[in-house]
């Protein structure tokens, strides 16, 4: 805890929460295995949950909806393939773009990440009010946003 009247050491916070929470949610996803050869990533869920709500996205889409970098991406869709979970093919309209579909194999991981991002979502939200919970999102979408705040500053 700090000190009353200390303020929070925000950075340390946030770096040392996300890494605790990275290797919770690993233990998390371990304890109860996907069905198949293999627990997919947060990313990799990230990819499956965005191929539910619209199969066929395009590279640059599953870029955008996961914050990442089109490269991170790239590689991210070409381990799921090497699974079996997604395939790619060429855009009918466009052949230099790339879409990504889910397989059975990804459809079939599904319900098990569903059940898993709950689990952990209500772990996360215990013991908070639901305006607590908005505070923190807003707090933390304006983190993810500095980099946009600064360039209008300057």
């Amino acid at each position: 805890m700090h000190e009353m009247g200390a303020r929070p050491r925000l950075i340390f916070l946030l770096n040392s929460a996300q890494r605790h929470l990275q290797q919770w949610m690993a233990q998390q996803t371990e304890a109860q295995p996907a069905p198949g050869s293999a627990t997919p990533s947060p990313a990799q869920s990230g990819v499956l949950f965005a191929l539910a709500q619209g199969d066929g996205a395009t590279m640059g889409q599953l870029a955008r909806e996961l914050d990442l970098a089109p490269s991170a991406v790239s590689g991210l869709v070409q381990r799921m393939e090497a699974l079996g979970w997604v395939h790619r093919r060429p855009c009918p309209e466009d052949g230099r773009t790339q879409r990504v579909w889910l397989r059975p194999e990804g459809q079939a991981v599904l319900p098990f990440i569903r059940q898993a991002t709950q689990r952990i979502n209500a772990q996360l939200t215990a013991g908070f009010t639901e305006a607590e919970l908005a505070t923190v999102a807003r707090w933390l979408t304006h983190v993810q946003h500095l980099d946009q705040h600064t360039h209008l500053e300057h």
